[in-house]
């Protein structure tokens, strides 16, 4: 992914301070965010900020969003809702590479109470990094839209 695009992030109360490390790390290295929040560990509503996340991935094509909360189900549910999206809940690194390499996810979904910062920064970084690789997958992707 090139640097210069903004990566929408978002996550509730549990996923507050893995969104912080990673913010944090990936700056460093030269990438952008946009951050919608939340931005503390009082407790809110995982859809409110999921939803903008979608929103911004939707309406910047080619943009990759990052989602967290407590078990990453329920921000990735909300996410996935959005048409287009396609919103990927990983807990290792290879499951964050084949998401971008197999199914052209374009949110990935961490789980922050199961998963240590370290391995978090890790997959954000497959993620990141990772190409779709089309060919065979590609017909595979296009019969993820309903209707």
């Amino acid at each position: 992914m090139a640097k210069n695009k903004i990566i929408p992030i978002g996550a509730d109360h549990a996923g507050y301070q893995l969104k912080e490390a990673v913010i944090k790390h990936f700056k460093e290295l030269g990438y952008e965010f946009k951050d919608y929040g939340t931005h503390s560990e009082e407790s809110i509503d995982y859809p409110d900020y999921g939803h903008p996340v979608a929103n911004h991935v939707q309406e910047n094509d080619g943009t990759l969003g990052i989602v967290i909360c407590g078990s990453g189900n329920g921000i990735n549910m909300t996410v996935n809702k959005h048409q287009g999206i396609r919103s990927a809940l990983v807990w290792n690194e290879e499951l964050a590479e084949l998401a971008r390499q197999h199914n052209d996810a374009n949110i990935i979904a961490l789980p922050a109470r199961f998963i240590s910062t370290e391995l978090g920064i890790k997959m954000v970084e497959k993620f990141l990094t990772t190409a779709f690789e089309g060919g065979r997958h590609q017909n595979r992707v296009n019969k993820i839209a309903c209707g």
